[in-house]
C-alpha cells in the first residue's frame, strides 16, 4: 500500500469578542460571594497571561457556542468562498468543552456549515490532547487515502463553566456551616487560566502550489492512566482513594452544593508529574524516530502557565535533549490557555508570522494533565 504525504496547507483561528485584560476578568466571570478573588493575582503572576478571550459579554451574556466558534474558524480557512468548503471530505473536531453531551461536538460544527457536503465527521474527546487526536485522525485518513482533503479543529468554551453563579450554592452552604466561604483553590485556580476560541487547519495530500505548506512527518501519543490517578476532571468529584464519582451518582442538590460540574485540578499532582513524564516520553520518541533534537528550528510546547516554561527547559536539558529558548514559539500571554485549541493557535500564528523558511522543522508538544496523556508531532516546512 502506497501512503500519501500529508500537508497542512492553510490555518485559521477565531477569537470571540475583544481581548479581556487581567483587571476585567471578574466583570465577565462575576464575583463569587460578591467579593474579589484572593487567589487571582497570585495565579496570574505565575501563569504570565495578560489577555484572553471569552464568548461572553460583561455580565455573562453568552455570545457564541463552541460549535459556532469552530465553524467560523473552519470558514476562515476558505476566505469566505463557500464553494471551496465542498472539497472537504472529512471534518475532525477535538474539544474538552462541547456544548452538550449529545449530539457530538463535530456534528454540531457540521450543522453550522451548510455550505459543506454530507461528509464523515469525528469528535475526539479528552482535554488538551483532544485537538491533537483530531489532527492525527485527519492525518491518518489523508495518509491512507481514505480522505483527500480534511479539516481538523481544536476549540474550547470554558467561560460559561467559570461564571460565579456556578459556585454560589457551594459558597452559601459553606456560609451556613460557618466555614471559610470560598471555593477550594483546585476549583478557583482554573478560573484565571482558561480562555475561549477555536482554530482549524486544512490538510491535503498535495502541498500548496504557491506559498508554504507544513508536511506532517509523524504524530505520536501516549497515556499514563494505567499508573497515574486523575489530575484534572469535570462532572465528577475525586474521592479520598483517588477514584472519581460521576455526576450521575449525585442528586441535583448535591451537584450544586459541591460545584460538581465545575472543572477542577489537583495542583500538587500536576506540579509533580506533568513535566517529567512528558519529557521522558519525548526522549523515547526521539530515539524511536532517530531524530536529533538539535535539528529543531521551532518548538511549540502547549503550556498552561508560564510557570512550567523553565521546568520544561531544565528537564529537557537534564535529559540531553534541550531546546534553546530562542527556538520556542508560545502565544500563551496574548491568547490565554485555550486547551485543545492552543497548539492550533500556535501553528496558525507561526504559519502567518513570516518566520518560516523551507526546510525548517517544527516540533509540537501537547501535555494533558487529566490523567497524564501527551501528544507529539514533527512538521517540515516545504
Amino acid at each position: 500500500m502506497t501512503l500519501n504525504e500529508v500537508y497542512i496547507t492553510r490555518t485559521s483561528s477565531f477569537f470571540p469578542n475583544q481581548p479581556v485584560s487581567n483587571d476585567e476578568m471578574e466583570e465577565y466571570l462575576g464575583y463569587i460571594n460578591n467579593k474579589p478573588s484572593k487567589s487571582k493575582r497570585i495565579v496570574l503572576r505565575n501563569n504570565g497571561i495578560t489577555n484572553r478571550y471569552y464568548a461572553l459579554e460583561k455580565g455573562g451574556k453568552v455570545t457564541h457556542t463552541n460549535a459556532q466558534m469552530t465553524a467560523l474558524a473552519v470558514k476562515s480557512l476558505f476566505n469566505g468562498n463557500p464553494e471551496e468548503i465542498k472539497s472537504v471530505d472529512l471534518l475532525s473536531c477535538g474539544t474538552s468543552s462541547p456544548d452538550q453531551m449529545m449530539p457530538s461536538h463535530g456534528v454540531m460544527v457540521h450543522g453550522w456549515l451548510p455550505e459543506s457536503n454530507a461528509i464523515e465527521v469525528v469528535s475526539p474527546s479528552g482535554v488538551c490532547c483532544a485537538g491533537m487526536h483530531a489532527l492525527k485522525y485527519a492525518y491518518m485518513a489523508v495518509k491512507t487515502g481514505e480522505a483527500t482533503t480534511a479539516v481538523a479543529t481544536g476549540s474550547e468554551r470554558m467561560s460559561v463553566s467559570l461564571r460565579a453563579e456556578k459556585f454560589e450554592d457551594e459558597v452559601q452552604k459553606l456560609n451556613e456551616l460557618e466555614e471559610n466561604p470560598y471555593i477550594s483553590f483546585e476549583k478557583e485556580f482554573l478560573r484565571w487560566m482558561l480562555s475561549d476560541g477555536a482554530s482549524a487547519v486544512l490538510m491535503s495530500n498535495k502541498k500548496n502550489d504557491n506559498g508554504l505548506s507544513l508536511r506532517i512527518e509523524w504524530i505520536e501519543g501516549v497515556s499514563y492512566a494505567q499508573e497515574m490517578e486523575t489530575c484534572m476532571y469535570m462532572g465528577a468529584e475525586k474521592l479520598a482513594n483517588g477514584t472519581l464519582k460521576s455526576f450521575l451518582e449525585y442528586t441535583p442538590d448535591e451537584i450544586n452544593e459541591h460545584s460538581v460540574m465545575s472543572i477542577k485540578q489537583d495542583v500538587k499532582l500536576l506540579s509533580e508529574y506533568i513535566v517529567p513524564l512528558g519529557c521522558a516520553k519525548l526522549k523515547a520518541v526521539y530515539e524511536k524516530k532517530g531524530f536529533n533534537p538539535a535539528d529543531i528550528d521551532f518548538f511549540l510546547p502547549h503550556i498552561s502557565s508560564n510557570f512550567f516554561k523553565s521546568k520544561i527547559f531544565e528537564q529537557l536539558e537534564s535529559l540531553g535533549i534541550g531546546v534553546p529558548y530562542e527556538k520556542w514559539f508560545i502565544n500563551l500571554s496574548t491568547v490565554g490557555n485555550v486547551g485543545a485549541a492552543s497548539v492550533y493557535m500556535m501553528m496558525d500564528e507561526l504559519f502567518r508570522s513570516g518566520k518560516l523558511q523551507k526546510g525548517n522543522t517544527v516540533l509540537i508538544l501537547v501535555p494533558e494533565s487529566s490523567r497524564f496523556s501527551y501528544m507529539f508531532g514533527l512538521l517540515t516546512v516545504c
